[in-house]
């Protein structure tokens, strides 16, 4: 391993020798007689861990080695220790606004030099050691969380398409749901700030849009598969899926403060709330229903539409569009509307890109 090294900059050659001869030891000496031969020095090294600088001296004093530090952001990196004759009022106060570790004043003890030199190098590896494991340990961290997302969006899917096998859907009625919730949250926060909406939001949101129908497990397969209109009996047993899915999720979940299973249960209970009040299960009203529901409720609205069913032939794009936007599946709110209405092509389109290929 290359011996660490230490610059010592100062115009007189006595001064240097005994610097040198203070540190020689330990350390592999470098010298400048100037401020511009310091600055080539440290462009040339790559070890150097402390800096013994005077301030007056020909060419370039020691403030310009300074500022060449600070421009190229070295200060945090290289400790200096200013050593100096120089009787100017409030030079040390301008040292010190520099950053500088230490200032001393000529005539200096060698011995003392010595003793503050390795305490502020020990003292700046140590940061620098502290803030390179702390770096590494935000890294281990992300890719830990990274990991965990990856294992959660795997178990959420599967969890999903339970539900899709059991209603014999075609297995993309989820993925379909996140890709128009994600477009209508985009649209939200752009045009609609007041609900504060994040591009962390709408990544969680979407996700747990893939758990909107998950009470669907504990529907009667004679009443989830009949294939045709169900009886008023039949229907209110289908509205209990929504409280089925929040009995589930409570029981699964550990931490019922964390937003993701936060916004899981709105969407889950939700989803089928409409803006007037003629909704299930709550019949909420207005603002009372929380914006993830009623996006995801317009989107789950129109993939039904769209998609075949057991109890029905898809209608074509334009048609779900109308009936949505005229009121006939249910009042959703203005904002929720307008927002369907700017992400009218990107849902046209994502219906045609399925229809052209497989995603099995």
């Amino acid at each position: 391993m290359d011996k660490q090294q230490i610059l010592i900059v100062d115009d007189e050659e006595v001064n240097r020798a005994i610097l040198r001869g203070v540190f020689e030891n330990e350390y592999e000496i470098l010298e400048a007689s100037d401020g511009q031969a310091a600055n080539e020095q440290i462009k040339k090294n790559n070890n150097i861990v402390l800096i013994l600088l005077d301030i007056v001296m020909p060419v370039m004093n020691g403030f310009g080695v300074l500022d060449y530090m600070k421009e190229h952001e070295l200060l945090e990196k290289i400790p200096v220790i200013l050593i100096t004759s120089e009787t100017v009022r409030d030079s040390d106060d301008q040292a010190y606004a520099y950053g500088v570790a230490d200032v001393m004043h000529k005539p200096f003890y060698p011995h003392i030099v010595k003793r503050r030199g390795e305490n502020i190098i020990e003292l700046y590896q140590n940061k620098q050691n502290m803030e390179r494991r702390l770096k590494e340990q935000e890294l281990e961290i992300r890719e830990q969380e990274e990991k965990i997302r990856r294992n959660n969006e795997f178990m959420i899917d599967a969890l999903s398409s339970v539900v899709e096998f059991r209603s014999l859907e075609t297995g993309e009625h989820i993925k379909r749901i996140k890709y128009f919730t994600r477009i209508m949250l985009k649209y939200l926060m752009k045009y609609f700030p007041k609900y504060g909406m994040t591009e962390e939001k709408i990544g969680t949101i979407s996700r747990a849009s893939s758990l909107h129908d998950i009470g669907k497990i504990g529907i009667p397969d004679a009443i989830l598969l009949k294939p045709g209109r169900l009886t008023e009996e039949e229907f209110e047993i289908m509205k209990t899926h929504t409280t089925i899915g929040c009995d589930m999720l409570e029981k699964i979940t550990r931490d019922q403060d964390d937003e993701f299973y936060q916004y899981c249960y709105e969407i889950c209970r939700y989803h089928h709330e409409r803006w007037d009040g003629n909704g299930y299960p709550d019949h909420l009203v207005g603002e009372e229903i929380p914006i993830s529901a009623q996006i995801v409720a317009i989107a789950d609205v129109y993939d039904a539409l769209v998609s075949p069913r057991v109890y029905k032939s898809p209608y074509a794009n334009n048609i779900a569009y109308d009936m949505i936007m005229n009121g006939e599946c249910g009042e959703f709110s203005p904002d929720v509307l307008e927002c369907f209405a700017l992400a009218k092509v990107d849902f046209f389109n994502i219906v045609e890109v399925i229809k052209m290929f497989s995603f099995s």
